[in-house]
Parts: structure tokens; sequence; C-alpha cells
């Protein structure tokens, strides 16, 4: 039976939890033992042991939920020793590699978080948020070509609960790949199971750009800016967008909004500078 390790915490781990904590346990059944004295045995009589390897999994498991906990509460350093200790018990805890990986990213130890990324795809080659994480590390590193076949993994997992993110990054994926056509038929399967998913809005709006559909594209990137908080690449390309279409003051607007967000990126321009 395969056990599904949980990354970044997903069902699997909490399950192990709650069963550990409710005190069942997997036990492993040994000959029944006749040999009591004089007794009236009415039923089989089983003597019974804990595997101490599948007790020390659970343990993980647990540890793993508690490093994910800690990570959303912003407790770094808490989340890092909780999936260190996770480890310790289980090296193929996939859950506790992902914890670790997110805590490097946050840190800025790239190559780090890669290998744990990689670590719990060895270890859950079939679970789609360590397929998914992966991918994005992977694209994000500037190697789309192996991102994208891990994109399609995790969509074949029938638990994955974010199938809309995967192809919205598999998607955009695909465009730093130099494949527009696959781009859009990912993003647009993405938004057919959620139109406001907005990694797949700015795709195609970027699609639509890149293409010269700028009416479209205009659209997408109005749905996107009213899908969630802007990044400095939306409104880069939003005010490009007005750009192509003559609308100076709407450009201009962008562009403002841009600097006063996000001061210290370097899409912003400054001085006289036009968006590219």
């Amino acid at each position: 039976m395969r056990r599904e390790p949980a990354a970044a915490v997903r069902a699997a781990a909490l399950l192990a939890c709650a069963c550990a904590l409710a005190g069942c346990s997997r036990l492993t059944f040994v000959k029944p033992n006749p040999d009591r004295g004089s007794y009236t045995q009415v039923a089989p009589d089983y003597a019974v042991r804990e595997d101490p390897r599948e007790a020390r999994r659970m343990v993980a498991a647990r540890r793993a939920a508690a490093a994910a906990e800690a990570l959303r509460a912003g407790d770094l350093a808490l989340a890092k020793d909780l999936a260190a200790q996770a480890l310790a018990d289980d090296r193929a805890e996939a859950g506790a590699h992902t914890v670790l990986a997110l805590v490097a990213e946050r840190e800025g130890r790239t190559a780090e978080a890669g290998r744990h990324y990689a670590d719990a795809v060895k270890h859950a080659p079939r679970e789609g948020t360590a397929l998914n994480n992966y991918g994005v590390w992977l694209c994000a590193s500037g190697r789309p070509a192996e991102a994208l076949p891990l994109f399609e993994r995790a969509l074949a997992d029938p638990a994955y609960p974010t199938p809309a993110a995967a192809l919205a990054n598999a998607g955009n994926c695909a465009l730093r790949a130099g494949q527009p056509e696959r781009a859009a038929r990912d993003l647009r399967r993405a938004l057919a199971i959620d139109p406001a998913e907005p990694t797949a809005l700015a795709g195609m709006a970027r699609v639509a750009y890149d293409a010269g559909a700028y009416l479209q594209a205009r659209a997408f990137a109005e749905r996107r800016l009213a899908a969630a908080a802007p990044t400095a690449e939306v409104l880069q390309l939003a005010s490009q967008i007005e750009q192509k279409l003559g609308d100076a003051a709407a450009s201009a607007r962008y562009v403002q909004r841009l600097r006063e967000t996000f001061p210290l990126s370097q899409q912003a321009p400054r001085g006289g500078e036009s968006p590219q």
C-alpha cells in the first residue's frame, strides 16, 4: 500500500497525525499462542506488537505537520527544526522536505531549496503538490523543459487539490520554453476550472500581447488586476498594453502605480522613460 507523504503537509500527513493522536496504529500480527495452560478458549487469541518503522513514520508525519503550521505562522526557525526532526525519523517524509525547501527559498538559499524539492518528488513521485512545487522551482531556475513533464504528472494525481494552479504554472512555463500554443492551451484549461486564477490570467495577457492582440491583452490584464493583488510584472505589462493601444494616460497611471507599489522594482520606469 503506498503511503501518501504530505508535501507542504497536505491531507495525508494531517490524516496520519489525527490517526496517531486518536491512538490508532498499524499492528503486525503473529501466530496465535495456544500454550496457555488450562483454560477454555472461545475465540482466537493473538499477541500483537507495533511495527517500530511504521511508528517512526507516523512520528515523522506529525512533526512535518507541525513544521508546516510553524511555517504558516512565520516561525522559520521552528519550522526548520521540526522538519529536520521529521527527517531524522524518516528520510522519506516528503512533507518535511517541502517545508525545508520553502524555508530555504524564503532565506534566499535557492539551490538548497531545489535539492529538497527534488527529494520530495523522489519520495512521493505521484504526489501532485510535490511535483508542482519542483516544477515551479525548475522553471524559475531556467529549466522549463525539465519542469513541463512534472506539471503533467501533478495533474495525473486524482487527489491533487488545485489542478488550475498546476495548469497555470504549466502555461507560464511553456511561455518561458518558447511554446506559446501550448501555453495558451494550458492557460485556457486553467481558466475553465477557475476563471479568476491570477497566474493564468497574467499568462493569457502575455500571450495576447505577444500575439499583437492588444484589446484582448487589456481584457486579461484588467481581469488579473481585479482577481488579486498586483505584481510588478503585471503592472508593467498593463502599461505596455496601454502604450500599444495609444492610451498614454492609462499607461502613465499604471507606471505611477508601479512606482508607488514597488518603489524598488527594476520594472518601474524612471523620469520620462516609456515602458518597453
